[in-house]
């Protein structure tokens, strides 16, 4: 009897429309991340890393930070025009409006990746995970690409 039970409320969730969509379990942020790369640079010159975030969810999320074995420094970074200048600054937060997407992207927020703790090259992946404001993580792979790689994906 407790099969038959078991059988029928499964069947019942697998079946229920939009299930599928769903909010991700709390521990994962309603986010997702796609077009992510690293803009290698050489002697091991800090590098930028690029990608958008899709918040999927119904409340605003914020990126706080970031972690990688393969770099042991990584920080959120802004670009902008200060006086006609171009300058970088570090920056503590990023958020990402309810159903809207954010593109890090050079000349705009980044993540800033400094000593490589093995050696990186064009064609490599590097993990990387990105760290939220309610205490949840997303991690991806990018590709390192060259200097002269185009900001927009392959």
């Amino acid at each position: 009897m407790r099969l038959l039970f078991l059988c029928i409320a499964l069947g019942f969730a697998i079946s229920r429309p939009g299930a599928a969509a769903e909010a991700p379990a709390a521990h994962e942020p309603a986010v997702t991340i796609s077009d992510a790369w690293v803009r290698w640079l050489p002697s091991n010159l800090p590098a930028g890393g690029y990608f958008t975030l899709r918040n999927i969810g119904t409340r605003p999320q914020v990126l706080t930070g970031a972690t990688s074995p393969d770099f042991s420094q990584v920080s959120l970074h802004r670009s902008l025009q200060r006086g006609g200048v171009s300058v970088m600054e570090p920056v503590e937060r990023i958020e990402i409006a309810a159903g809207a997407s954010l593109r890090l992207a050079a000349g705009g927020y980044h993540l800033m990746l400094e000593q490589a703790t093995r050696p990186v090259q064009p064609g490599d992946r590097v993990a990387i995970t990105l760290h939220f404001s309610d205490g949840s993580s997303r991690a991806a792979l990018f590709e390192v690409r060259k200097p002269d790689a185009a900001d927009a994906p392959p």
